[in-house]
């Protein structure tokens, strides 16, 4: 961990703040003054590891500046989180949740930090063998798959979501995300958004989705057993496909992309295993229809692009806090062009 001095010196979270908050909120006060590091790799809400020398701790806060509404919000993340302790699906121990904006500035949780190791790049991943990678990948699918069976009600996650018309409400959420967003022209992204709403499958399926599933959110240990999934601020109850089709994405929808800071490491072209196997795993132990995946593979991909498209904007206003950035709106035209693509072979 970096040698960080015990003060607000880390961008987004000032540490005398927070230990103030820690030591009235949790059962044991701190044991001295913490000290913390901005964990490098995500592109949304900003993630710090935190310790005060004897325990540690896992932060999560919103971006700073522009922020999409419902896209960033920590009582989402720590109440799925919460209610999936005990299911099949590896998560981290959550602390407390944090609402009030007067703490530190932006509401915020406090989670375990699970041991493990995030494959996010080529360098981390061409040191598996060939069925180190084929086990991850099996692993990957099978979380989802478990995810995607519980049932919500009996986690208390009944009133987590409206699952009727969840597709229609997800196109238009999303074209919604992107007109806040927007600011140049992006070529055929609002023909995407247009054949999307308008070639909307029929679907009855239901369960808890993550929202932006992929191997580099999760954590893996050094038996590379999967410890933890992270991330689920966009988690909701809808179409688990939607699940699917933007982890068919994240797979395979960037190979040959050059100053890819997305998703890296993984895919056919790394030794993995090829998207429609995962897909053939997933319906084998899921029982799962999947004649209709070419639709939810091409949302996957303009879920994607609004994502970038929103990343981007922040760079350019200087709202943006690591490092990557400067590459990721190049991304996003080509994610469309896929997406389009997609639905006409559909």
């Amino acid at each position: 961990m970096n040698d960080q001095p015990p003060s607000g010196d880390l961008p987004g979270l000032d540490l005398d703040r927070l230990r103030g908050h820690l030591d009235r909120e949790l059962p044991e006060p701190t044991r001295g003054p913490l000290r913390g590091e901005l964990i490098q790799g995500g592109r949304s809400n900003l993630t710090y590891s935190v310790t005060d020398g004897t325990s540690a701790w896992v932060v999560r806060r919103p971006p700073l500046g522009h922020v999409l509404a419902t896209a960033h919000d920590m009582g989402r993340e720590h109440r799925v989180m919460s209610a999936l302790a005990d299911t099949a699906v590896p998560v981290p121990r959550t602390f407390l949740l944090c609402q009030d904006e007067e703490a530190i500035g932006a509401p915020f949780y406090v989670m375990d930090r699970v041991p493990g190791t995030v494959f996010r790049s080529p360098e981390q991943t061409e040191r598996l063998t060939a069925a180190q990678r084929a086990d991850l990948s099996w692993q990957l699918i099978d979380v989802l798959a478990d995810l995607h069976t519980i049932d919500p009600e009996s986690v208390g996650l009944a009133d987590f979501g409206k699952p009727d018309g969840f597709l229609q409400r997800q196109v238009r959420r999303w074209s919604k995300q992107l007109a806040a967003s927007l600011s140049r022209d992006v070529a055929g992204i609002d023909e995407l958004a247009e054949q999307l709403d308008t070639r909307i499958p029929h679907s009855t399926a239901s369960g808890i989705v993550h929202g932006d599933y992929r191997l580099d959110n999760v954590l893996v240990g050094d038996d590379l057993r999967i410890n933890a999934v992270l991330d689920w601020e966009m988690a909701t109850l809808g179409d688990p496909l939607t699940d699917l089709g933007l982890l068919t994405v994240y797979w395979e929808g960037f190979s040959g992309i050059e100053q890819n800071p997305v998703a890296k490491g993984i895919g056919p072209e790394y030794g993995f295993p090829a998207a429609r196997e995962l897909l053939q795993r997933y319906a084998e132990r899921s029982g799962t229809d999947l004649s209709a995946m070419g639709w939810y593979t091409a949302f996957g991909f303009f879920k994607i692009a609004v994502i970038l498209e929103g990343i981007h904007y922040r760079y350019l206003h200087g709202q943006t806090v690591g490092e990557g950035f400067e590459h990721v709106g190049a991304l996003v035209e080509p994610l469309v062009a896929q997406g389009l693509a997609t639905l006409k072979e559909a």
